[in-house]
C-alpha cells in the first residue's frame, strides 16, 4: 500500500511551512507499507510513515551557540596530557 502527500496542494500547511517541508523533503511525500498481511494496516503503516516524514520535515533545528572550553578544563587537559607523556617516558628502553 502506498501513501501519498502532495505538500503544494495542502491547504493545512501555511506558506512558510510549505516552503520548510519542500526544501528538506520534496514537493510530494510518499511511503510504502507491505510489511504486514491485511491491506488496511498497510495503509495505516504508509499513512504513519506520511506523517512522521511530514514531522521531520517541519521541525526547526535548534540554533547551536558555539562554547569555548573554559580555562580550568583547558588545565586539565594538558596537565592530562603531560601526565601520560610521562607515563610513556617511563615506559621507553635507557639509551631512547
Amino acid at each position: 500500500m502506498e501513501a501519498v502527500f502532495d505538500v503544494e496542494a495542502s491547504s493545512a500547511l501555511s506558506d512558510t511551512q510549505k516552503r520548510r517541508v519542500i526544501a528538506k523533503a520534496g514537493t510530494v511525500l510518499r511511503a510504502v507499507a507491505q510489511d504486514e498481511r491485511s491491506q488496511l494496516r498497510n495503509k495505516e503503516l504508509a499513512v504513519e510513515r506520511v506523517i512522521e516524514a511530514l514531522r521531520e520535515a517541519l521541525r526547526v533545528p535548534r540554533h547551536r551557540t558555539p562554547t569555548k572550553p573554559t580555562k580550568a578544563a583547558r588545565e586539565r587537559r594538558l596537565s592530562e596530557k603531560k601526565r601520560r607523556g610521562e607515563t610513556k617516558k617511563l615506559r621507553r628502553q635507557p639509551g631512547d
